[in-house]
């Protein structure tokens, strides 16, 4: 296995990266939003407020 910032093999300790820095970038990544997971919800909070009631009023 590769690491995924840098390619170089990934060491036991740090897997799946190769070292300490890898996996910091990597955090440092998550952590300022560069690895944003992408959201369906609506950006409106009224609109999500209204489509959660919508579900909410739905039978089962």
């Amino acid at each position: 296995m590769s690491c995924p910032i840098c390619s170089k093999p990934a060491t036991k300790k740090y897997r799946p990266f190769c070292s300490r820095r890898c996996a910091d970038v990597d955090l440092a990544r998550w952590l300022n939003g560069s690895y944003a997971v992408p959201s369906e919800d609506p950006e409106d909070a009224e609109e999500a407020a209204s489509a959660l009631e919508e579900i909410r009023s739905r039978p089962h």
